[in-house]
């Protein structure tokens, strides 16, 4: 087999140069057209062909390689080589000669055979499993004109019409498919037909880039097989009636609801009946639920036809004056379009099984769902302890144009084989309406098909003519089997059209007029497998006339009933969530302080090695330093606060995961939650043996590959699967997660209002102004905070028996700045009856300052200990000054309030400068806005001025968000007007973080940014007035 897993290159160039050394090689350039895509092509004329002349050469290269054989002279010579010991050639040609040498005792045709026929034989036969999928019948319009590639052509290969009826010895191979039936001997026309029809029929196979001949072989034997699509009588009832469900189905929404877009798949049918019989091969395989992601082009037929969704309650969606169930108490949200929505169901198979089918709500951003569906996926395997990743599968629908051009594809493609990402495989389905809305493929991408990006992975690709169903229900049961057999992706290009636009009101005749021309008459998929039915035999006008009635009855009455139908709108929620409360329902704040014994565990538990391990002297520092934290119970740092809150969440119960950019170590070599042993490589991961018989994937901590889009999605999906995992996402810094908007602005901010899904995923944004240039300074704290939707000038109840004011809100956003108190941020995700996503403004320089530290007794729940207070030990949401001041300060002239570690250098300055008169308190969650402790403390300081003070420039950061909450929480404490408030901070610049231009003043810079600090902090303590024209000087050089 070596030989023909060898370079294809080498073989064509090495026939080439053997057939044009006859001088009859002729040759002739033609230009065709795919698409309007220009290809050159040699043509080879079967007659004009001779026999080539044979060149000597020296025996000196008798070890050459099989494929770069030039004349039958040297053929000879190595033959005689090989016959005296067949170590002297390489290996390729020595399985070769095994195969075709001493069969002159064979029929008169095969006793003529040279050895060089046979090579050319099998580079032919290669060549039709390489490149005749350029050779199939795609396309159902037949507007695609190409010409077959000349390598199918065996004029390529010197045979000639004479040569069609000889026999040739074609050897009994290891490889599987038709060379390995036990006939060595075949006629050339019984190969090139055998070859033909599999694979120049309606399906084009891609699979000769897999590397490994294992999965080769077995498609192979799939492909080659001389009836691969023969399905009986009552097997071919079944997929007309699906066939005809899902071609009626658009029929009656066109009829009933002209003017509605609804993004039907007219043109693309036999996708319904395709997913059918996918899903019942999967599950006769062993799949028990299938996760969905698609678009909105056909997700109303595969809601109503696939996964059941009533069709009474599909067309009640039209109706704008559809009734709703009573659903007082419960949280309705904003909703969205039908052809956004998701659904669950539990569905029957055609084998008597039962499979849960789960299709996630997704935005008109194309593409963006896929990793969500991953991520989804995953979460379900561990679950559902599916380690074998057999029983929880993903399927994602893709469209021609997004999957070619949607760079979150690749990304979601890139993650299929990463041991803490991968699903054991997914299906990848493409409905491919060869037109991207009004986008011709020639515009639109820039490779032969769409799906060329698939070849990144190894991944088979399976194109299929959309008017050929039995051929799309085929492919889909062979990609089922593929995704059981080899846990990898598996990609299905159904090649269909758009009968109409790109919705139902849009006219394409202005962009693709000869298509639609062509489209007008071309009969539907129903109509093509009716005819073929009939012809056959198999049904009868009867038949289709009984069925059609039946399926347009059932419509009808749906469709009457419908009127009567009352929606309910959370009727599709998981039951992994019930019990949760709703944003308008009451969920009690809870302790999140940990018993001191726990906490000591715990602690000890993940600072502990084993003796034999022997990591890297500066971490085995780490560690010891934070043994003596747990001993000391004091100087806690940030790095040990995290550990300990995902240690006792480990404790509880919880599955705790984080992911992002080099999280083992931490950006910043901070948390070190990996290590490698220095002799050894051995890993060793301390939180995963916090308890006895810890499961090993309890607690995930994994570097992830180098994406944002993807990767955010990922764990957004796994977070979305169950209450019971805190799932975190840290950005390398927290600009990068900018690259990911797409997943904050249309799942994470608005994921609960559109479609009632909750989700507690954590993002950690390492944010602070230390000097690093533009780029790695801001996380943009910014957008989040404008894209929360609390009232800014409506105070709701803050009594904490009745606060509901977290739940009303979209997402949190906090900027802590102790150790204890991201400690009880993080376990506050896990101990209430909602989920929120956490938006954190995680630090970078206070990881180790050495005021930024936290006391044990900070983290426990015993009265009257440090963070202990009326309620508990929990997330302090403000911090008020540390001066130990009474309820009542008359004396302080100025009350600074800040978030972030700028409070640290507010703090350090105001020591220096003995300013005791002024109080500095820390705004820890910026959104929710909390009113009631900023009340408090305006309370507290009566005669103070009041200012906010921020490092980030007036533009970013948190001011325009904070000033209009302020003015409102100073309103109605009867502290003055909105003029009152004063702002300090940088002016507002376009960039992040102010820098010089010249490379010669980079030092200059940085030592800038700390003068400009200073200058803000003095300013804060001391400054009467702060206009917004303020101005920081940047030294010129």
């Amino acid at each position: 087999m070596a030989w023909f897993r060898a370079s294809l290159y080498l073989g064509k160039l090495a026939v080439r140069r053997t057939l044009s050394q006859g001088g009859s090689y002729g040759i002739r350039s033609r230009i065709f057209h795919l698409r309007d895509r220009r290809f050159h092509s040699t043509v080879f004329s079967l007659k004009e062909k001779a026999s080539p002349i044979p060149r000597a050469v020296p025996l000196s290269k008798l070890t050459d390689n099989f494929l770069d054989a030039t004349s039958s002279v040297y053929l000879e010579e190595l033959q005689r080589a090989w016959e005296s010991d067949p170590n002297s050639v390489d290996e390729s040609w020595d399985n070769f000669f095994r195969n075709f040498v001493g069969q002159a005792s064979g029929p008169a045709g095969v006793s003529g055979q040279t050895i060089q026929e046979s090579m050319r034989l099998m580079l032919l036969v290669r060549d039709y499993q390489v490149n005749g999928h350029l050779k199939s019948k795609l396309d159902p319009l037949g507007l695609e004109e190409r010409e077959a590639p000349d390598e199918l052509d065996p004029a390529f290969y010197g045979f000639t019409e004479t040569d069609l009826d000889r026999e040739f010895f074609i050897g009994v191979w290891s490889m599987s498919g038709f060379l390995s039936e036990n006939r060595p001997v075949q006629t050339l026309r019984s190969i090139l037909t055998r070859l033909e029809q599999a694979y120049c029929g309606s399906i084009g196979y891609e699979y000769m880039h897999i590397e490994e001949r294992e999965k080769c072989n077995w498609l192979r034997e799939k492909i080659e097989t001389p009836t691969p699509m023969h399905y009986n009588k009552d097997r071919r009832v079944v997929i007309l009636d699906r066939l005809m469900w899902s071609t009626q189905f658009e029929n009656f929404l066109a009829t009933k609801m002209k003017t509605a877009k609804r993004f039907g798949l007219e043109g693309g049918e036999t996708l319904i009946p395709g997913m059918k019989e996918m899903f019942d091969r999967s599950a006769d395989l062993g799949v028990e639920c299938i996760v969905v992601g698609m678009p909105h082009r056909g997700r109303l037929n595969v809601l109503g036809n696939v996964f059941r969704k009533p069709l009474r309650q599909i067309f009640s969606e039209f109706d704008k004056n559809s009734k709703f169930e009573d659903e007082s108490g419960l949280y309705t949200g904003t909703g969205d379009v039908k052809y956004h929505l998701g659904t669950s169901y539990d569905r029957p198979t055609r084998g008597g099984k039962r499979i849960h089918l789960s299709l996630v709500a997704n935005p008109s951003h194309l593409e963006a769902v896929d990793p969500v569906v991953i991520g989804k996926t995953r979460a379900k395997q561990y679950f559902t302890n599916d380690l074998d990743r057999t029983k929880n599968m993903a399927v994602l629908i893709h469209g021609d144009g997004s999957f070619a051009g949607q760079g979150v594809v690749y990304e979601t493609l890139h993650l299929s084989a990463l041991p803490n990402y991968t699903t054991g495989g997914t299906i990848h389905i493409v409905v491919n309406n060869q037109v991207a809305f009004t986008t011709d493929p020639r515009s639109g991408r820039s490779s032969e098909y769409c799906t060329d990006v698939a070849h990144a992975l190894n991944a088979p690709i399976f194109h299929v003519n959309g008017d050929d169903i039995e051929a799309v229900v085929h492919v889909c049961e062979l990609a089922a089997q593929w995704r059981q057999t080899f846990h990898s992706d598996v990609v299905v290009d159904i090649v269909c059209y758009r009968r109409f636009g790109h919705n139902e009101i849009d006219e394409p005749f202005f962009t693709q007029p000869n298509m639609y021309k062509v489209i007008q008459k071309h009969p539907s998929s129903l109509r093509i497998y009716k005819n073929k039915l009939l012809e056959s035999g198999e049904v009868t006008e009867e038949d289709l006339e009984r069925m059609h009635k039946k399926v347009e009855s059932i419509l009808n009455e749906e469709f009457l009933n419908s009127k009567d139908y009352v929606q309910q709108r959370r009727d599709w929620l998981s039951t992994n969530w019930k019990g949760f409360k709703s944003p308008e329902q009451l969920s009690r704040i809870r302790n999140t302080g940990v018993n001191p014994e726990v906490l000591m565990k715990v602690g000890r538990a993940i600072t502990v090695l084993p003796e034999d391990f022997k990591p890297h002297r500066a971490v085995k520092k780490v560690y010891e330093d934070r043994a003596k934290m747990i001993e000391t119970g004091e100087g806690l740092d940030w790095a040990m606060g995290e550990a300990l809150a995902f240690g006792t969440l480990l404790v509880e119960g919880k599955h705790v995961r984080l992911s992002g950019q080099d999280v083992e170590r931490g950006t910043f070599s901070h948390r070190h939650a990996i290590l490698h042993d220095q002799e050894t490589g051995r890993i060793y991961c301390p939180l995963d043996h916090v308890m006895e018989n810890q499961n090993a994937e309890m607690f995930t901590v994994s570097n992830s590959s180098l994406s944002e889009f993807g990767v955010l999605g990922f764990e957004l999906g796994y977070s979305m699967e169950s209450p019971d995992a805190i799932v975190l996402w840290e950005a390398q810094f927290g600009d990068f997660s900018n690259g990911a908007q797409v997943i904050f602005d249309q799942f994470l901010s608005s994921g609960e209002a559109k479609w009632l899904r909750q989700t507690g995923l954590v993002v950690l944004l390492p944010h602070g102004y230390d000097g690093q240039g533009p780029e790695h300074s801001s996380a943009r704290l910014e957008r989040f905070l404008q894209m929360s939707d609390e009232n800014p000038y409506e105070i709701l109840e803050m009594d904490p028996t009745h606060r509901k004011q977290i739940q009303k809100c979209n997402w949190q956003v906090v900027n802590a700045t102790t150790p204890a108190n991201y400690f009880h941020v993080i376990r506050r995700q896990m101990h209430r009856e909602f989920r929120k996503p956490l938006i954190v403004m995680s630090p970078k320089n206070l990881l180790r300052y050495k005021f930024c530290k936290s006391n044990l007794s900070e983290f426990d729940d015993v009265q009257g200990h440090e963070g202990f207070d009326t309620q508990g030990t929990r997330f302090k949401r403000l911090i008020k000054d540390q001066n130990n001041h009474s309820d009542l300060e008359k004396g302080i002239r100025r009350l600074v309030l800040c978030s972030g570690k700028v409070y640290y250098e507010l703090d350090e300055e105001r020591q220096k400068l003995n300013a005791n008169d002024v109080a500095i308190c820390r705004v820890e969650q910026l959104c929710p806005f909390p009113f009631d402790l900023v009340q408090r403390e305006l309370k507290r300081y009566p005669n103070a001025e009041i200012v906010w003070c921020q490092e980030e420039p007036m533009n970013m950061g948190a001011y325009t968000y904070i000033a209009p909450r302020l003015y409102t929480a100073v309103k109605s404490s009867g502290r003055g007007s909105p003029e009152d408030v004063k702002y300090v901070g940088r002016p507002p610049p376009p960039v992040y973080c102010r820098f010089t231009k010249t490379n010669k003043l980079r030092f200059l810079a940085l030592q800038c940014n700390v003068k400009q600090s200073s200058i803000l902090t003095r300013a804060a303590l001391f400054k009467r007035v702060f206009k917004t024209n303020f101005r920081l000087e940047i030294p010129e050089s």
